[in-house]
């Protein structure tokens, strides 16, 4: 394991093996279709072990930290599939990246109705985006609805902790007027 301190809090190998790849890879049967951006990287998880699993798919990796966003790019040098980008989600999302993906994955990312506004813009038509989350789906209908998506499953992931996947398909564009501007998402949630 790369010591690079503030990528995560789990120093025993065994324990960051289980939460940083086996609780990726619960993922792994809900990726439809790539490319894949993985929104708010951080240390790699879960995209980095959804890339190795699926060497077919191109997999993007968002990080806004520049200092993240470097040891992205040192530990996905072996991986011809992988890249990394260094930008906000709202920027990506308003510039190239906006509609260019089949898959969007998030954990850990915000607050479930913040990760949707940031990333379902991210999502073309037809894709879907699939969010690690504790929360069930119901107060996010409304805003999966706004966004031009809609939430089309919910599961719980096994092992310990109250954690889910939520899946949310993207039906239509997402309005011009989101993701809005940086901030604005976190200070006033759609939900």
């Amino acid at each position: 394991m790369l010591a690079t301190p503030g990528l995560t809090s789990i120093t025993d190998p065994d324990e960051a093996r289980r939460v940083h790849v086996e609780d990726a890879l619960t993922g792994l049967a809900l990726i439809a279709e790539g490319p894949v951006v993985d929104v708010g990287a951080g240390g790699g998880s879960p995209g980095l072990p959804l890339a190795a699993a699926l060497p077919e798919l191109r997999f993007v990796l968002l990080e806004a930290s520049r200092r993240k966003a470097s040891f992205l790019e040192a530990a996905a040098g072996v991986f011809p599939n992988v890249s990394v980008v260094c930008a906000r989600a709202e920027d990506f999302g308003r510039g190239e990246g906006r509609d260019a993906f089949g898959t969007a994955i998030a954990r850990a990312l915000a607050p479930p109705p913040v990760a949707l506004e940031w990333c379902l813009p991210l999502v073309r038509p037809g894709g879907r985006l699939v969010l690690f989350t504790t929360e069930t789906a119901g107060r996010l209908e409304a805003v999966a609805e706004e966004l031009g998506g809609r939430v089309s499953k919910s599961g719980e992931v096994p092992g310990p902790g109250r954690k889910r996947l939520l899946v949310v398909e993207k039906l239509e564009p997402t309005p011009e007027r989101y993701p809005r501007r940086p901030g604005l998402a976190r200070k006033r949630p759609l939900a």
